[in-house]
């Protein structure tokens, strides 16, 4: 790594590692510093251009890390920063340098504003990687004990309470652990509107400040939650998971249904395919419902 006092420049300094042109999305610390990964830090050392969710946030970790800014640029990108960014963005990317994107902590474009700048580039056919590493949703999903071979992230549910209840209903039925980020004010009102929704026994787990120093993890099913966090005073930054719902049987007619819907879009053969493995029923009567659907 440079030493702090000088200006990116791998030319220069051998031990820098040259930076593609392009968009490079970084992932940085949800908690300790240490996280962050060596090809992080070669980026965030060795591009053009940086660009933050919070530049404060991010001339913290590079302060930590020993990296300077040189004279680089640091822009700010959030989801107020409007067009004019954006294009400025975009325009250094076309010039042939090499960005940084960083959010404030976290894997970037997960509850991020990078969304719109990634679509923007890729829709220019402007070159774009990706730094991986932390992430509070993956991070909870791993210490949760809850199934993770079908997972769904559902990022922050609605603040109002019948919005809420409305978009808790539309997930009661999928066959994936939930995965959600909510504000500690609102975690009770969540948990409440979960028991109503899923039920008092499904399982839940509630992460705290993964990776920090008062990190906690609380798990059992949603009514203990629920009556467990409506008495105590939480902080922190919250990720809530849910256990996927219990199986439901298929009969012929929800067969039939989803073979309806499937072969818009597929053969007969592929739509039975489909349906026997997301209904869980056999593939052979799937497919003669499916052949004589598709006779009909």
């Amino acid at each position: 790594m440079r030493p702090t006092s000088e200006a990116p420049d791998s030319a220069a300094n051998p031990g820098l590692r040259a930076i593609p042109p392009g968009l490079h999305f970084v992932a940085t610390p949800i908690g300790a510093a240490r996280d962050i990964t060596l090809r992080a830090l070669d980026v965030l050392a060795g591009a053009d251009v940086l660009v933050a969710e919070d530049t404060r946030t991010l001339k913290h970790l590079l302060e930590i890390h020993g990296i300077a800014l040189g004279g680089r640029p640091l822009i700010a990108y959030h989801d107020h920063s409007g067009e004019g960014p954006l294009q400025r963005l975009l325009g250094h990317l076309a010039e042939g340098k090499s960005l940084a994107y960083a959010s404030e902590a976290g894997t970037p474009l997960i509850s991020d504003p990078g969304f719109e700048l990634a679509r923007a580039v890729a829709a220019a056919g402007l070159p774009m990687t990706a730094a991986p590493g932390p992430c509070a949703a993956i991070c909870a999903l791993t210490l949760s004990g809850l199934p993770s071979d079908r997972f769904m992230f559902a990022g922050f549910a609605p603040a109002t309470r019948a919005a809420r209840r409305s978009f808790l209903a539309e997930l009661a039925g999928v066959q994936a652990t939930l995965i959600l980020y909510e504000s500690p004010k609102r975690l009770a009102d969540l948990l409440s509107d979960m028991v109503a929704a899923f039920g008092p026994t499904r399982r839940g787990v509630v992460c705290r400040e993964l990776t920090k120093r008062y990190e906690e993890v609380l798990r059992g099913p949603l009514q203990d939650l629920a009556t467990e966090v409506a008495g105590r005073q939480i902080r922190g930054e919250i990720v809530v998971l849910v256990d996927r719902a219990p199986p439901v049987s298929a009969t012929t007619e929800s067969i039939a249904d989803a073979l309806d819907e499937a072969l818009k879009s597929m053969s007969v053969k592929d739509a039975a395919s489909f349906v026997s493995q997301t209904l869980g029923v056999s593939r052979k009567i799937a497919y003669q419902i499916a052949l004589d659907r598709s006779r009909e």
